[in-house]
């Protein structure tokens, strides 16, 4: 009806003496949105001879129609524009104003934009001689948008917390999980959101990866290009919300999270199927969406940033509040962490309350600017290296990393003493290689190891 009245409205003619089937394949496929509006009312006007359906090839157009046959956005036009340029890199394709734009972004693409329909018939009418003109349609704003220098939260603004700016700068380096334990009011909060200042820029494939799954569930801005996102959901929220689900199937925050934080505050409020939830994208780097009538796959690599009190009560380790909580009150708030997905998590800091001179002291540290520098250097060692950050190194991998036979052999006497499982050694082994990075360090040493051990979440603690 939509097609109908916009074919109306502009002036051409609707077949209504003809009966008409527009055949979407696959049929098995669930399809949602105006996206195929346009391409409809083409087919149509091909199918009753109006315009020359030879002019259609290479061409793809997708976008809804309005009532007087304006173009209208659609969701998820970078995706779109991504997808068929890796499979059909030479179809060009037809959007409304606005989304040509963000979907040109797109290196090598063909893109071209139009506001009516009327502005794409007249090039394919059926009285041209000569292949459609869309040169005058084309996007104007095809390049990309310049990176937008968002100001972050600067560590120098924490007073004291030594310790843990240098574990913010170690999981910065090198895309390390991050549990923060803490009485409240110690700065986890305050630690965890500064961690954007630290992290690398994204480069052109990342940014185009995450730009793509944001506008899947949203029109994206592009005063957020190469800013790595940072998401944040209630601890209210269900396992759906977190890993993605739906009819059709949308991302998740842990996909909306794709090369940036997810900052999870509270940890043992959210639900248990919520955080078991979490296991397996954090492992491979992805989730697998499989339900009886479709299946889908999503990106999930996202660096996890998590926040927890102590005991129900938060005031176990404070020295200004005594803990209610008895120790089956405490056993059973922790408990609501699994063994395994604490296994998962890199580096563990606990916080303790400061003093009050230290509170007010006006002695200047580090700015994110210099520490982002060194993060920064330790990232590009590792991409030379490897290709990739130390948190997604493999198993084989880590084999062939360089470490010292005495640094070595105190990893073994701790895996044997705290009884790690195979996985726990080889993050440890992960961050002791960023540790080493950050130091400009060839080869793993003792020191670094030693280091790492102290980060390490025992589960049987």
């Amino acid at each position: 009806e939509r097609v109908r009245c916009a074919l109306i409205s502009s002036g051409l003619r609707f077949p209504s003496d003809r009966r008409i089937t527009v055949n979407l394949a696959p049929a098995d496929l669930p399809k949602d949105s105006g996206r195929f509006d346009l391409p409809i009312a083409i087919g149509i006007l091909a199918a009753s001879g109006q315009i020359d359906p030879l002019f259609l090839k290479n061409y793809a157009f997708a976008g809804e129609l309005s009532l007087s046959g304006e173009l209208r956005p659609i969701r998820g036009a970078l995706a779109t524009s991504l997808a068929s340029w890796v499979k059909s890199p030479q179809t060009a394709w037809v959007l409304p104003q606005e989304n040509a734009t963000e979907a040109a972004w797109v290196p090598g693409s063909k893109i071209f934009a139009a506001q009516h329909l009327l502005e794409l018939i007249a090039p394919m009418a059926m009285n041209q001689k000569n292949r459609p003109d869309f040169d005058r349609l084309k996007a104007a704003q095809s390049q990309l948008p310049l990176n937008s220098n968002q100001a972050h939260l600067d560590v120098n603004d924490i007073k004291g917390l030594q310790t843990g700016k240098r574990v913010l700068e170690i999981s910065a380096a090198g895309g390390h999980n991050l549990l923060l334990i803490g009485p409240p009011g110690t700065g986890k909060s305050m630690l965890a959101v500064r961690i954007l200042g630290l992290l690398p820029p994204m480069s052109l494939a990342e940014s185009l990866e995450s730009a793509a799954i944001q506008c899947l569930t949203s029109q994206f801005q592009s005063d957020h290009w190469q800013q790595r996102p940072w998401r944040q959901p209630h601890h209210s929220a269900s396992a759906a919300a977190l890993i993605g689900g739906g009819s059709p199937p949308r991302p998740g925050e842990i996909s909306r999270a794709h090369h940036g934080v997810l900052f999870l505050d509270e940890l043992p409020e959210f639900s248990r199927s919520a955080l078991e939830a979490l296991r397996e994208p954090m492992e491979n780097g992805f989730i697998t969406l499989s339900r009886a009538a479709y299946r889908a796959q999503f990106p999930a690599r996202f660096q996890l940033i998590a926040a927890m009190n102590p005991c129900p009560c938060g005031y176990l380790s404070s020295h200004n509040n005594s803990c209610r909580c008895t120790t089956e009150q405490v056993a059973r708030y922790r408990s609501r962490i699994s063994g395994p997905l604490l296994d998962r998590i890199d580096l563990k800091l606990e916080i303790a309350q400061m003093p009050a001179q230290e509170l007010t002291s006006t002695a200047q540290s580090e700015s994110s600017a210099q520490i982002a520098e060194r993060c920064l250097h330790a990232r590009k060692l590792a991409l030379s290296r490897q290709g990739q950050a130390n948190q997604c190194l493999s198993s084989s991998e880590i084999e062939a990393l360089a470490i010292k036979p005495a640094a070595l052999d105190l990893l073994h006497c701790a895996a044997n003493q705290w009884m790690w499982s195979n996985r726990a050694i080889h993050r440890s082994l992960r961050v002791a290689q960023t540790i080493a990075d950050l130091s400009g360090a060839s080869i793993i040493e003792k020191q670094h190891i030693a280091e790492a051990l102290q980060y390490r979440p025992n589960p049987m603690q």
